[in-house]
């Protein structure tokens, strides 16, 4: 036969602290006087020899804002291709030699992506590219000048790298 056992809060209503102790026992980070290292001088004398020394302890520290980063403003490929004879007709590209010529900065751009395919030849313009977009216009018998230069990444040697130095350098000896 099973037993019914009532809900220990069922047993607690109108008890005010639910087996709390007191009133303010059970209001989260307030009755230990906040989280981490909150309340440590900021307000009042409690215990500011702590932080005296600590020059980073108030303030925000560590981060670089988003706006410090250069704004990128990309467009496609695609519209590219799309507007292209509309943008001549406005004066905003030209059309010499059987090719479009756009500086996407008189745009309002400087960013190319890659998405869409490139059909008619293009002499782009632009502050940034992506490698994938330069390749398609390139394809097309186009043009993209990149205007501000990629910072070359330093390559690591690999494990595998170091282990055949030697090997090789052995080889040349045994063959002498």
């Amino acid at each position: 036969m099973a037993v019914h056992i009532r809900k220990k809060n069922t047993r607690q209503r109108g008890s005010t602290t639910h087996g709390w102790g007191s009133m303010k026992k059970h209001r989260g980070a307030g009755n230990r006087g906040g989280r981490g290292m909150a309340g440590t001088g900021k307000r009042g004398d409690q215990m500011k020899p702590l932080i005296w020394k600590d020059r980073k302890y108030f303030g925000k520290w560590g981060f670089i804002s988003k706006s410090r980063a250069p704004k990128t403003e990309p467009v496609n490929i695609k519209t590219l291709e799309d507007r292209a004879d509309s943008l001549v007709k406005k004066g905003q590209a030209r059309f010499e030699n059987g090719a479009y010529i756009i500086n996407l900065k008189d745009l309002g751009y400087n960013k190319l992506l890659s998405t869409g395919k490139a059909t008619k030849k293009l002499m782009i313009t632009t502050d940034f590219a992506t490698d994938e977009a330069a390749d398609k216009i390139k394809k097309a018998g186009g043009e993209v000048k990149v205007l501000v230069a990629k910072k070359p990444r330093k390559e690591k040697p690999s494990a595998n790298a170091k282990k055949k130095e030697p090997a090789e350098e052995s080889g040349k000896e045994s063959a002498e």
